[in-house]
């Protein structure tokens, strides 16, 4: 709290930020240890979490007050008038320092307490295991083997301690070509297909220079193509611009040499790097927050920033991969330049087209906890959770979960979970509310105790999974469906959820999926009348029908209501309720069905097709 120098404004503004009349809500601004709260004359409370906020602008004093501009990391932008300069600048010095945390221990995932005890807290973490998901891909086997090489972090500080590599590998070749690679990620196994044995592994780039070479990283590589008995070749793709992995043989570094590796087929695929995908969201964020922009300046803004075509880039990466999987029955071996960015893009989109499984609310989970975390993204950096060096700050991951709604735009029943889903997730990475995107490696969250002292996401989303189904999932049409999308450049589209998900009145419109989650739950309210109603024919025994059920099946004749009102407790014959349903109006006759051989037939059955009460023999 000493960061605190005024917990509380009266009269404040807020602006909205796309009203043509500078529309605007007055309330009163509260400054909490955590949080930012704005709660208006209507009582109506926005919450800003200090770790979401990306930047904090005070802008030159006007006749209404103070202007106070924060842009966060989640999208929303909040315009704020202050009445009164010094209050505005106390403010603005305060969420500077709330925002940029220097320690770990000061996020807010340290004191989040959401009232569960050690044995709940601890369950939640143990909800993901990765060795029960490779043992889904029926790994270990007979050419794939868990090494325990890692298990100190020895050879590779940023992967996790159990590694997968090929049995024939043996620990002087693993360290040798670990010593060949950037940061030592050497070559392992991030996915195994069941059935075909062609796997995807990552690495990071060899240090190859314009001349180097390493035995042990050929061997590692020869094995690799080797425990793929269904093909001799194998796919390295690199997935920089190949100016980019040319530049970077200056330095010492660069790409494997095809003369050096025998069976290897290579590929640059052109996802450009962490700098250009950061410099290209701002452009697209400069455009979504531009006021009366017309259609064409919209759409060419949009065009000039990249965006679009950077996630068709990615997504097409992960399409030559798992073709090459599919089609050729080839293993592929994917890196960058250190193996934590495009390479868990690609490696995890690719295992998204292939496997079912992932697409999934569990296996989404469980992929993300495999090629992000325990590869070691650098969440921390990449997302900026503490005060470090802004030009390490990227939407790698953004653009991750971006390429997965596309993905579920393009196959809307191939998903159990819906939009909601992925934006929860990103509020989360940038929150630090939970532990499990906190640090940049495995052996950081270790050092940190992430599991003994703050709490897992996980098990909170599942906790809401209603919240977040897709009511258009088919799982049993889905189980085998290897995705095969379409990149052509109509089917990316922006996504105004994302960006826009707090612009209230920006074009307001009701979700297609929200509408078929309502209408799901007015079929469900329908089906327990169909069982009410049942439940009723069960009455009807030597062909009368009790009052009760007559009222049910056409509660409002006003015709039947007076049959009904001449004795209270009677049973109508059923004769008698055809003819108090005939001399019924139009607008009461419109769900009932019947024949003039009604009277005559057996007792009356009732059933109900799309809603319709009808009357049958």
């Amino acid at each position: 709290m000493e960061h605190i120098r005024t917990t509380k404004v009266e009269q404040v503004k807020l602006l909205d930020r796309f009203s043509t009349n500078n529309k605007s809500l007055t309330g009163t601004l509260y400054l909490t240890a955590t949080h930012l709260l704005f709660i208006d004359a209507q009582q109506k409370e926005t919450w800003i979490l200090h770790h979401h906020i990306a930047s904090v602008e005070k802008l030159a004093l006007t006749t209404s007050g103070c202007p106070l501009v924060i842009q966060c990391k989640n999208f929303r932008t909040v315009h704020f008038i202050v009445p009164r300069e010094r209050d505005c600048h106390d403010i603005y010095n305060s969420l500077l320092q709330l925002s940029k945390q220097a320690k770990y221990e000061d996020l807010y995932a340290f004191s989040y307490n959401p009232k569960q005890n050690d044995s709940e807290r601890l369950n939640g973490w143990q909800l993901i295991d990765l060795a029960e998901e490779y043992e889904r891909m029926g790994v270990p086997n007979a050419n794939w083997q868990l090494s325990d090489v890692n298990r100190d972090y020895k050879v590779c500080e940023t992967y996790p301690r159990e590694i997968y590599v090929p049995r024939t590998a043996s620990r002087p070749v693993i360290v040798g070509s670990s010593n060949f690679r950037s940061k030592g990620r050497l070559p392992v196994l991030s996915y195994c297909r069941q059935g075909t044995e062609a796997a995807i592994c990552r690495c990071s780039q060899p240090l190859s220079g314009f001349s180097a070479r390493c035995l042990e990283d050929e061997h590692l590589l020869q094995a690799i193509s080797k425990a793929n008995p269904g093909n001799r070749y194998m796919y390295v793709v690199d997935t920089r611009p190949k100016l980019n992995a040319m530049a970077n043989r200056a330095a010492g570094k660069g790409y494997e040499n095809e003369d050096n590796y025998s069976n290897i087929r290579f590929q640059f695929v052109g996802i450009e790097n962490i700098h250009v995908m950061r410099s290209s969201l701002q452009k697209l964020l400069e455009v979504n927050g531009s006021k009366g922009l017309s259609v064409n300046d919209f759409y060419s803004g949009l065009e000039s920033s990249g965006w679009l075509r950077h996630i068709k880039a990615v997504l097409d990466a992960a399409i030559f991969l798992a073709k090459a999987i599919v089609v050729e029955n080839a293993s592929v071996l994917v890196h960058c330049s250190d193996g934590w960015d495009r390479t868990s893009q690609v490696c995890s989109l690719g295992s998204l087209l292939l496997d079912s499984y992932y697409r999934t609310m569990k296996g989404f989970m469980v992929l993300i906890e495999k090629d992000w975390i325990s590869f070691g993204h650098k969440f921390s950096e990449r997302c900026g959770h503490l005060d470090g060096d802004p030009k390490e700050v990227s939407p790698v991951f953004t653009q991750f979960l971006e390429c997965v709604w596309h993905l579920t735009e393009q196959f809307p029943q191939a998903f159990e979970f819906n939009e909601a889903f992925l934006l929860q997730i990103h509020e989360h990475i940038h929150s630090c509310q939970f532990g499990n995107f906190l640090g940049n490696c495995q052996k950081e969250r270790e050092e940190l105790k992430l599991k003994e002292k703050t709490y897992s996401l996980w098990p909170c989303l599942l906790d809401d999974r209603k919240k977040y189904l897709n009511p258009l999932y088919s799982s049993k049409s889905q189980r085998l469906t290897v995705l095969e999308p379409n990149t052509v450049s109509f089917n990316f589209k922006f996504w105004r959820n994302m960006y826009h998900q707090f612009d209230r009145t920006l074009h307001p419109r009701q979700s297609v999926l929200n509408i078929i989650m309502n209408m799901n739950e007015q079929n469900k309210q329908l089906e327990e009348d169909i069982r009410d109603l049942e439940s009723k024919i069960k009455q009807c025994k030597n062909g009368i029908l009790t009052k009760d059920l007559v009222h049910a099946v056409h509660p409002e004749s006003p015709t039947l209501k007076t049959s009904l009102c001449l004795k209270e407790q009677s049973l109508l014959p059923v004769s008698d309720t055809l003819r108090a349903v005939e001399g019924s109006s139009p607008a009461d006759n419109r769900y009932c069905d019947y024949t003039e051989e009604f009277s005559k037939s057996e007792p009356a059955v009732v059933s109900l097709e799309y809603g319709v009460a009808r009357m049958t023999c």
